[in-house]
């Protein structure tokens, strides 16, 4: 009974691992064995994104960023393929190459965004970042407007004023302030600033450490655990929860931030001065309550879901960007010494800079971008093919070929290889700013912001907070790594691997990055 029971469980193994190899070929065969990957999971699925790089099984996790442009190089082509079959036949091409890219972008029709991949982002409502077509362009315009140049007159403005706040309050009477993890600085600073110029919700250092009346959790901490731990509450089932102390964490987190936008619009809808605002906070409000230009009305789930979205990539984004930026500033010593030279030269008193200053900061805008090309916020940006097609790929040699994209293919554009393709940069993987300050750099090989008519809409938003806090900082702080007895025999290369280690998260997310700041004289 035994043996023939063994003997059915193998032979449907067989059986199902035949039906699987089948589909494979079929999948492989239906891009005409262009060369990539060919394994039982996809890298973007759960499993895929859970498991180490396995031959045959897994591409690994995080593995966009981890190879960079090595896959590429090895398969011989500026896009590469993907094929896997669990749970179902998938197939996709991983893109490098600026024109081919150009070309996805460029064709919404041909190559729409996937909205049920970003189901991890509507967990309180739909959104800007979820949505396609005509529900994406109504959101679109309703928060267009915010991002206006009087806007980013108030974040330049109150980013300044943000960080005079801690260099006189918090740092004040330190020389040297050190760090365990630079994100302790930067994810409240980031956080303060899309609360004031997004929400009109100005928070100082002292009121953040303050626990509100009714509630768990602060409103920092609540916001920073559902940013980085969002994978959690999108796997784990609602019953299995209170396992840990860190699930239970995640669900207060979401409970809590849920209350913090209800007690926001809430506040804002009963208050008696209905002064006139520029921030998104009240195109959102009003969108949800006047309905005078014939748009339907923005429901409540859509008002939380897109509160929720800006809340999260207006500080996360910013707060990770200038984490690395700080990390590569501190290992490369003489590049931060021609940044605080450039400022100085700028603003030889050490004043506030001003926001009619900010173009002049072209050192820190080189530095800014340096950062995002290094470690580029998303590192895969999805696209569907939506009929069958083709495109043209190129491979470092400059010989082009035309590959079939079948309806249903799925699209990545490979942000990290882009930012590293030795056929637009120079040493690549090397820190170089002044690769910034050519007029002739190469624009189409750079995409922290995606492109086309989906690009980041709050792009501007994020450079003038990001090269206030960057100016402001250098301007009167240097920036070192913080010495620790147990990594004292490590080389560069070893000391730079650990500093600017990342995991997969929303954005990508820096592991840990020890820094001392020590105060200019």
């Amino acid at each position: 009974m035994i043996s023939n029971g063994l003997f059915i469980v193998f032979s449907a193994v067989l059986l199902y691992g035949l039906q699987k190899y089948m589909e494979l070929r079929r999948g492989v065969k239906s891009i005409g064995d262009h060369p990539g990957y060919r394994t039982f999971f996809s890298g973007s699925s759960t499993a895929g994104n859970f498991l180490p790089s396995i031959s045959g099984i897994s591409p690994g996790r995080n593995h966009l960023m981890k190879r960079k442009y090595e896959d590429h190089r090895r398969f011989g082509w500026d896009a590469y393929s993907a094929v896997s079959v669990w749970p179902r036949l998938r197939v996709g091409y991983r893109l490098a190459g600026a024109a081919t890219i150009k070309e996805v972008v460029s064709s919404r029709a041909r190559f729409p965004k996937p909205v049920k991949q970003y189901g991890v982002l509507t967990f309180f409502g739909k959104n800007i970042v979820a949505s396609e077509g005509d529900e994406w362009k109504r959101y679109r315009k309703i928060t267009a407007p915010s991002f206006s140049e009087r806007n980013n007159k108030l974040v330049w403005d109150e980013t300044c004023r943000i960080m005079m706040d801690m260099f006189e309050n918090v740092w004040r009477w330190k020389d040297e302030i050190a760090v365990d993890h630079c994100v302790d600085i930067t994810l409240p600073i980031a956080l303060f600033v899309i609360g004031v110029a997004g929400f009109g919700r100005r928070i100082s250092w002292n009121d953040d450490l303050k626990l509100p009346p009714g509630h768990r959790m602060t409103f920092k901490d609540a916001l920073h655990i559902v940013s980085s731990d969002v994978f959690i509450k999108l796997v784990v089932p609602k019953w299995a929860m209170g396992w840990t102390q860190r699930f239970r964490n995640v669900q207060i987190a979401f409970e809590e931030l849920r209350l913090y936008m209800l007690e926001m619009i809430r506040s804002r809808r009963n208050s008696e001065k209905k002064e006139e605002r520029y921030d998104l906070f009240s195109s959102l409000l009003d969108a949800s309550e006047d309905t005078s230009d014939g748009e339907a009305k923005l429901a409540d789930e859509e008002l939380l879901g897109n509160i929720f979205i800006f809340l999260v990539a207006g500080h996360e984004t910013t707060a990770h960007t200038l984490c690395y930026t700080f990390g590569l500033l501190a290992l490369y010593q003489d590049q931060q010494e021609i940044l605080y030279q450039h400022i100085k030269s700028i603003i030889p008193d050490g004043r506030m800079p001003t926001y009619e200053e900010m173009n002049l900061f072209t050192h820190s805008m080189a530095v800014f971008y340096e950062t995002l090309r290094l470690y580029p916020p998303v590192t895969g940006i999805p696209k569907q093919c939506a009929e069958d097609t083709t495109l043209t790929v190129s491979n470092l040699a400059g010989e082009k070929k035309v590959i079939p994209v079948p309806q249903g293919t799925d699209i990545v554009i490979d942000t990290p290889a882009l930012h590293y393709n030795p056929r637009y940069w120079d040493e690549p993987n090397e820190f170089k700013p002044a690769r910034f300050l050519d007029k002739d750099w190469p624009r189409d090989a750079f995409l922290p912001f995606s492109a086309g008519a989906r690009a980041c809409i709050g792009r501007r938003f994020f450079e003038t907070e990001g090269i206030a806090i960057l100016t402001m900082l250098i301007s009167k702080y240097k920036i070192e790594v913080k010495e620790e007895p147990q990594f004292a025999a490590e080389s560069f290369e070893q000391r730079r691997e650990r500093l600017l280690a990342n995991r997969p998260g929303l954005t990508l997310t820096p592991i840990r990055v020890p820094l001392v700041f020590k105060k200019r004289v």
